[in-house]
């Protein structure tokens, strides 16, 4: 996925549903899909390295009910409250308050679990935005 200058944007609307996302260029081979997959049917843990990767793969299976071929642009805003059908862990650095990468991390880990995590980062003087410090935060089931 092409990572769009609006992913480092503030959210300007305190209404969440009412923010409109940036739209990101993702791409998925044949041959990436039936590996992906096959992972998923084989019950194997699907890692994200990045919120970009999470994003591209949940757009796509929110589209097709699976992973297959993409090659197209994503709009989806992922936010609590979000069903994630695809990624089970991510690896990701610490994001910024206001941020849409925050929410989507909130969904994805709990929004309380990912405050602990940031309390412990800012405690320990931690880097936060791109290339900073990072973690791995498993799906809330």
């Amino acid at each position: 996925m092409h990572v769009g200058a609006g992913t480092f944007l503030p959210l300007e609307n305190e209404v969440i549903e009412m923010n409109k996302l940036h739209k990101e260029k993702g791409y998925i081979s044949n041959q990436n899909a039936l590996k992906i997959n096959n992972s998923i049917n084989n019950k194997k843990n699907i890692v994200a390295v990045g919120t970009t990767v999470l994003r591209l793969l949940e757009d796509c299976y929110a589209k097709y009910s699976k992973i297959s071929y993409y090659n197209e642009q994503s709009e989806l805003f992922i936010y609590p409250g979000f069903k994630f059908n695809v990624v089970d862990k991510l690896i990701t650095n610490f994001h910024l308050p206001k941020s849409s990468l925050l929410l989507l991390v909130s969904a994805f880990g709990g929004k309380k679990n990912v405050f602990q995590y940031y309390r412990k980062a800012i405690e320990n003087r931690m880097r936060f935005y791109s290339y900073g410090d990072g973690m791995i935060i498993n799906r809330l089931k």
